[in-house]
């Protein structure tokens, strides 16, 4: 249950998450650049399925792809990469190094698409959410997740206060425990933090991210006027009314997720620079310039279009016949070849920020005996897993020498700390097949039932064909790999229950150092497995706080070796990225974190030769 996609992305302050007909025209219609029935389309291969990516379930590049283009906030990344301040949107300063203390001010024009002014209390909201500070005291919704859709169940209890964004109390919001105070002006707040943070500018409210308090209200409440609404979620935390928080909490956990265009179109209420215009289920989602929009980012493009097309090859097809302008399928040797035989096209291939790899379960597995809580067969199955393989076969093709086992859980290969990160791990143990030490572990691990099931995107043809090449060599040694792929696999993630090992990528959203913690840090928004060691904890407390950035890779390394000897599953190759862009349409350019080719999309521009 949490942030996927082909690839899955990583939250802001750390969380790895998980990857029409075009047609244009018109004149220029306003200053802003807008070109008045301009559109085109775009193609990613996974359906959009929540407007809140700040979930567990809803943590998916496939969703923050769409978010980041309809919710604005108070930075984002470009493609140097480099953080950029959004000061259209809002302002930030440090007014007190010790203890940390950050005044975030929303600008006096903002307001949502339906015309609320955006203020304090969307920002308290943030806080309430991402910091878990009023939450129900050790309330755990484990029993409360549905195995076959990863979302909460109607048994989910209506007394509790339960935010589900992963917060823990030793990294980011969660060391704001204190409530943030408003200023005078209604329209910011000041955070004081229990201690340092070294990410601290990643923490609050970036771009894609911030959903809003009267909406949230409305629904939650059961109050029709907006500005009561407001009101209403401003006194409920402000006075911890766990009564009100308890449906509040529940509706910003589970009320923005839908598969289609919701009836009720409060639920598409925008600040960024489109909105959500109209959504055909697992076909399409379009994109509309807000009106109420009055930040820097303001589109060119009237209307764009995002097309599901899980088939790398039809998205290639799709492109060749003019359906759609922008295309970033998962790279495979097919596809690169397809591409060199359209003109009027663009290809840019290179390595990106994703990852693959296979994380094991190491509670809450499908298995009846649990079998990834036994150390031994953790060990045994990743001796079985034929990355070499795998990249040789599905990878090489593609990029050529560039294919590379990666060897790290935590750093890039050719980033500061991988060479190191991998000499001091057991990565190399596992760099070829070991059939006959996987017998052996297996044999010495006494369980009787080695049945495996894995969980990955079985409508993806690279992953169909990674599953049956681990599944084969699994097989060699005993263990009996079964089949739990799923094209719902992103909303799957970290459901109990529903699988024991899980085949997809990681695609960082940030540079901060915390980026990746999450995934391993006890109960982390992006802890999938149910993983837990004291001293990774303390290291990742101490990454926290650590600014010197000689002593923050030593951590990352001693880090590292850790997650390798807890055998805590394989990474096996990063991912080769192919972006082909239509002639139609300028200004596109990919960057290597999240969102990648939607970094920019409100400078793209339609070509004279595009336009009817």
């Amino acid at each position: 249950m949490k942030r996927i996609s082909a690839a899955v992305a990583i939250t802001a302050v750390g969380a790895l998450a998980i990857s029409g007909c075009a047609a244009g025209g018109g004149d220029n219609n306003d200053d802003s650049g807008l070109v008045e029935g301009s559109s085109i389309t775009a193609a990613w291969n996974q359906a959009f399925y929540s407007m809140n990516g700040n979930t567990s379930f809803g943590n998916a590049t496939a969703n923050n792809n769409i978010n980041y283009l309809v919710l604005d906030g108070f930075n984002y990344y470009n493609n140097v990469p480099e953080l950029v301040q959004n000061t259209s949107f809002g302002t930030y300063e440090v007014v007190s190094e010790d203890p940390l203390t950050v005044t975030y001010t929303i600008n006096e024009d903002k307001k949502w698409s339906d015309g609320t002014p955006i203020d304090a209390t969307d920002l308290l909201l943030y806080w309430a959410a991402e910091s878990r500070a009023l939450d129900t005291p050790d309330f755990d919704p484990a029993d409360f997740t549905d195995p076959e859709t990863g979302e909460f169940t109607d048994a989910f209890p209506t007394d509790v206060v339960y935010f589900d964004s992963g917060a823990t109390p030793t990294s980011g919001l969660g060391l704001v425990t204190e409530q943030p105070e408003i200023g005078e002006d209604g329209r910011s707040v000041t955070l004081t933090y229990d201690q340092p943070f070294v990410d601290w500018e990643l923490t609050f409210a970036t771009m894609g991210e911030m959903l809003p308090a009267h909406i949230v209200g409305k629904k939650a409440l059961d109050i029709d006027d907006n500005e009561e609404a407001k009101q209403a979620v401003l006194d409920a935390i402000e006075n911890n009314d766990a009564e009100a928080l308890a449906p509040i909490s529940s509706f910003w956990n589970s009320g923005f997720n839908f598969t289609e265009m919701p009836e009720d179109t409060d639920l598409v209420v925008s600040s960024g620079p489109y909105q959500i215009s109209d959504y055909v289920a697992d076909q399409f989602v379009t994109l509309t310039a807000n009106p109420e929009y009055t930040g820097d980012n303001a589109p060119n493009i009237e209307e764009i279009t995002i097309r599901f097309i899980p088939d790398p090859l039809a998205a290639v097809q799709a492109l060749e016949n003019g359906e759609v302008d922008i295309i970033q399928p998962q790279a495979t040797a097919d596809i690169t070849a397809a591409l060199e035989d359209i003109e009027g096209i663009t290809v840019d291939t290179s390595l990106g920020g994703t990852y693959e790899h296979v994380d094991l379960q190491f509670d809450n597995g499908k298995n009846p005996e649990n079998i990834f809580s036994n150390p031994q067969v953790r060990e045994a199955f990743m001796k079985v897993i034929p990355r070499q393989e795998i990249v040789d076969t599905l990878i090489k093709p593609i990029i050529g020498d560039d294919a590379i086992l990666r060897d790290s859980q935590l750093f890039v290969p050719g980033a500061e700390g991988y060479d190191e990160a991998a000499a001091a791990n057991t990565s190399a143990d596992y760099a070829e097949v070991d059939i006959e030490g996987a017998k052996a572990l297996l044999a010495e691990s006494g369980v009787t039932d080695t049945s495996v099931c894995i969980l990955y995107a079985s409508n993806n043809p690279r992953r169909v064909n990674e599953f049956a090449l681990i599944q084969a060599s699994a097989a060699e040694a005993g263990f009996e790999v079964t089949d739990c792929g799923s094209e719902e696999w992103g909303g799957l993630l970290g459901t109990p229950g529903a699988y024991d090992a899980s085949l997809f990528g990681w695609q960082s959203t940030s540079l901060g150092v915390t980026n990746s913690l999450p995934t391993f840090e006890t109960g982390g928004i992006n802890n999938l497995n149910f993983y837990s060691n004291s001293e990774v904890d303390d290291i990742i407390s101490q990454l926290n706080t650590e600014f010197d950035e000689q002593a923050k890779i030593d951590l990352q390394v001693e880090l590292d070796r850790l997650l390798w000897e807890d055998f805590y599953g394989v990474t096996i190759f990063q991912f080769p990225e192919v972006t082909a862009i239509s002639d139609r349409v300028t200004n596109v350019t990919s960057s290597i974190l999240a969102p990648t080719v939607f970094w920019n999309a409100w400078d793209w521009e339609v070509t004279d030769a595009g336009t009817e």
